[in-house]
């Protein structure tokens, strides 16, 4: 079967497939910690017969990331500001299991060949749990001493233990889940994103604070520079299209919303239609509907159903998003 034979059927495949979709949101305009001010933070999905969004879980203002279990969608992982959250009741109760020395979660990624491992990035380095997060342990075998901030974690979904973690002094490879590290992609900068095609396994994307945008074709193994994108200030996320194999976008505060519609070979900016000056804090793209998705800092959650060359106001004005997220919905 042919590259794009199987990049065709792969994107049949996701077409046809049902997704929840959720985000972690901050509605945190003109709030500080201590502040009498009452807003909801936290997990939100949206509803597909509404279009709204709905608030689930406990109310944290520091959410930064989520993650589920494949096999069941009721055991949830969040970080925050006080380490790791887990639900194991679809959200109807939580626990803390990080020791007082795991605190401030960036990133929280399970690996689908063994839904048991969960891992955690850290400002100080990764944890690791082989129990559905009930207990941790730091793997950081060949992470450097110093430079080990871990703002993001992506497991392959093709290889069990294989994960890419984006580190202060870049891109790092384990292949025997944590055991060992190894610097794949060097930087003097923080690596703040790492995602990997949904359509094609072998193709990853990693973007920077000072430089720019990265991709590889062979795993995550070797990596080169995408051409075309402003890289002097920091890109926050970059997310591929779904529905789409040819789309990718990225968020950044300075340069707000690009796009791509040819695999990343050129970008265009996409903001018109969004606020003047847009600190875009992160995009995401709903895997049911295609729906392009940015977070602009202090406004509110706007959405593009024409890949950015327009834009509309959603819900939860005031809102910071700080993670999309979608999982494939179980059959009962």
């Amino acid at each position: 079967m042919t590259g794009l034979m199987s990049l065709t059927l792969a994107s049949s495949l996701l077409a046809e497939t049902a997704y929840d979709f959720f985000i972690c949101a901050n509605v945190n305009r003109n709030y500080v910690i201590g502040s009498t001010i009452v807003t909801t933070n936290g997990l939100f999905q949206r509803d597909p017969a509404s279009a709204e969004w709905r608030h689930f879980g406990y109310n944290d203002t520091t959410l930064s990331a989520v993650a589920f279990d494949p096999r069941d969608h009721d055991v949830i992982y969040t970080t925050s500001l006080n380490g790791i959250w887990v639900s194991y009741d679809g959200g109807d109760s939580w626990k803390m299991t990080n020791s007082w020395d795991m605190t401030e979660g960036r990133d929280v990624a399970v690996d689908p060949h063994a839904p048991d491992t969960v891992y955690l990035a850290l400002p100080d380095g990764i944890a690791v749990s082989p129990d559905r997060g009930q207990t941790w342990a730091r793997r950081e075998n060949g992470l450097p001493d110093r430079g080990k901030f871990t703002q993001t974690l992506a497991v392959d979904r093709s290889t069990g233990g294989r994960v890419l973690a984006g580190c202060e002094k870049g891109v790092f490879l384990t292949e025997n889940a944590g055991g060992v590290w190894r610097q794949v992609l060097p930087t003097e900068t923080q690596v703040n994103d790492i995602e990997q095609s949904p359509h094609d396994d072998q193709r990853w994307v990693a973007v920077t604070d000072t430089h720019g945008a990265w991709h590889s074709t062979d795993g995550g193994a070797t990596w080169s520079q995408l051409a075309g994108l402003p890289d002097e200030e920091a890109i926050y996320n970059v997310t591929f299209d779904p529905t789409n194999p040819a789309r990718l976008a990225i968020a950044s505060w300075v340069y707000g919303v690009w796009t791509s519609e040819d695999g990343g070979e050129t970008w265009i900016e996409r903001n018109a239609g969004l606020p003047a000056d847009p600190r875009a804090w992160r995009v995401g793209i709903d895997p049911n509907s295609g729906r392009l998705y940015a977070s602009i800092f202090q406004e509110t959650l706007y959405y593009s159903d024409d890949f950015g060359r327009s834009w509309a106001p959603d819900a939860l004005e005031g809102s910071l998003v700080n993670a999309f997220h979608s999982i494939p919905r179980l059959q009962h």
